[in-house]
């Protein structure tokens, strides 16, 4: 290894300065102040605004999300438009039924051309024969 390319790595005290703890762990991090820790030595310190000792989820002060009324207000809304987003699905539905979808189907769809579609005339057998020279001998 190089050296004086490498940060220093080295234990350093985390505090959160909102809940008033901290914890020692080792990181590379740069620090300007230093603290005593409970085991008499010095290391440095990062002030930190928030951590688990102070974040909501952690803590338990997170509040849910009342699903129930989230239910509640929905048939609230529902309710208002008297039904209308069901007359609009039906109508899309009926207008959009095909005939030839289903069983009762009276015919099945292609998509290749029809005879008269090409434009051509298959000549029979006998047609070609007559078409065709007389060979030679």
């Amino acid at each position: 290894m190089k050296k004086g390319i490498h940060p220093v790595y080295r234990p350093v005290v985390f505090q959160d300065v909102s809940a008033g703890k901290g914890f020692v762990t080792r990181s590379a991090v740069a620090a300007k102040d230093t603290i005593t820790w409970e085991d008499g030595a010095t290391y440095p310190l990062v002030k930190l605004d928030i951590s688990a000792y102070s974040h909501p989820f952690y803590t338990g002060q997170q509040k849910l999300v009342d699903t129930a009324g989230r239910i509640d207000r929905f048939k609230r809304r529902f309710e208002a438009t008297d039904g209308k987003t069901l007359e609009r699905k039906a109508a899309k539905t009926t207008a959009k039924q095909l005939a030839h979808v289903g069983h009762a189907a009276k015919r099945v769809l292609t998509t290749a051309p029809k005879k008269e579609e090409k434009g051509v005339k298959k000549a029979s057998k006998a047609e070609k024969k007559e078409k065709a020279p007389a060979k030679k001998d």
